[in-house]
């Protein structure tokens, strides 16, 4: 081999193995943080019974649109609560299924279902939040709930959320949901994505006062009356598409007191039901990104690829080097780099492996799918950054959203 290509392909080998160890340091710090947060954040049933005395109203607020599939198995676990003060405001927002007639069908037989149409959407609403403000029109609870209409409960998941709110004096409680998956796209992708969410919204980090990050999952979150009135309820988040990250971290910001907790034993939610809507799903994180700094929807798209996707990239050109290496200075570095990247995919396997089990609660074995799930994620950040200023750039359940500058990241 020449000495100059010689020389070339050392240079490129000493690079790509240096990009590498950076992004193995990533991956280590994703598993060290991850296993201190399975370990340390806490559980829904974890407070002191003895101090969380009494039963005030909770109001469920149930948003659905074209959920006939869902709907029916939602609200039986609700009326299945062993709390004995609630009512279940259900919304039908302008659904075109039956939707509607299931409501209607549980609030003729059970009087705690209160059925609600949603009027006409305003413009600049996002659909979800303006069904939320018309269930919380119609509520007389002391205590709010709300979640989703895919999201199944275990029968003493309000008794638990009501009494570690009244035993700790809080204003807010979100509980992290089983995430299912029901098809093969999801459960390879969200392993990888949900190391990322996990990591930034981590109950040790919305927990910790002296940190800004706040955060609700709308499958199960509960916040008094009185502290959504004070953060301005959802007509202060009408047009985010993120809502409920966006209203905790409202909730947060003004010093009211709330608390992630583990609540996968008592709360099952869907992510995303297809292809189609973990691809839209995708698209809906990054696009009001871009819309509030576009650099840094640059940058959160490149750290994606280099974190998730390049290690793997990188065999198309790791593999041949090594083996057409022939003495030289590109022979001991094409060891040096594919050690490294064996190390860095190593990593990567494991701590979605680990993810995969203690998080989503399916088999470690999808982590395996990690490459195809890494560039699937990539590709639907790439794809919201090029569409991001066209209209109707995001489509969330049947309704097509153009992005503006007021709304926010997952903050």
């Amino acid at each position: 081999m020449e000495p100059a290509l010689d020389l070339g392909i050392a240079t490129v080998n000493i690079a790509l193995a240096a990009i590498l160890a950076g992004i193995f340091g990533v991956w280590v710090y994703f598993l060290a943080y991850m296993s201190k947060s399975f370990r340390l954040a806490p559980k829904l049933e974890s407070f002191d019974r003895r101090a969380g005395v009494g039963h005030p109203k909770v109001s469920v607020i149930l948003p659905a649109r074209n959920e006939e599939k869902y709907i029916a198995r939602c609200l039986d676990t609700l009326l299945a609560q062993d709390y004995p003060n609630f009512e279940v405001i259900a919304i039908n927002d302008g659904s075109t299924d039956r939707t509607g007639e299931i409501i209607e069908r549980y609030a003729k037989k059970d009087r705690r279902v209160v059925h609600v149409d949603t009027p006409p959407k305003p413009e600049g609403w996002a659909g979800k939040n303006w069904a939320c403000v018309q269930g919380y029109g119609a509520a007389t609870g002391d205590y709010l709930f709300f979640t989703d209409a895919d999201t199944e409960h275990e029968p003493t998941a309000i008794s638990l959320a009501v009494g570690h709110m009244l035993a700790e004096n809080l204003d807010a409680l979100t509980a992290i949901p089983r995430l299912l998956c029901k098809d093969l796209w999801t459960r390879i992708t969200l392993p990888g994505l949900s190391t990322f969410l996990h990591t930034r919204f981590s109950p040790l980090r919305v927990n910790d006062p002296g940190k800004k990050t706040g955060y609700f999952f709308g499958s199960f979150f509960v916040i008094t009356r009185k502290t959504y009135e004070a953060v301005g309820t959802h007509v202060a988040v009408k047009e985010e598409l993120v809502e409920d990250g966006a209203l905790g971290s409202r909730v947060k910001e003004a010093g009211h007191r709330m608390k992630m907790v583990r609540g996968e034993k008592y709360v099952d939610a869907v992510w995303a039901r297809d292809l189609s809507t973990l691809w839209h799903g995708l698209r809906r994180l990054v696009i009001p990104l871009y819309h509030q700094d576009k650099r840094g929807a640059h940058l959160i798209a490149a750290a994606v690829f280099f974190i998730l996707f390049a290690p793997f990239l990188f065999l198309a050109y790791s593999l041949p080097v090594l083996a057409l290496a022939d003495g030289g200075l590109s022979a001991p570095t094409a060891v040096a780099l594919m050690t490294v990247q064996m190390l860095t995919i190593s990593a990567l396997l494991l701590t979605t492996a680990v993810q995969s089990r203690f998080g989503v609660f399916q088999s470690p074995a999808y982590a395996l799918g990690a490459p195809v799930g890494g560039a699937l994620i990539c590709l639907g950040f790439a794809s919201a950054i090029v569409d991001a200023r066209k209209k109707d750039a995001v489509r969330w359940r049947d309704r097509h959203y153009t992005v503006s500058e007021k709304q926010s990241f997952m903050r």
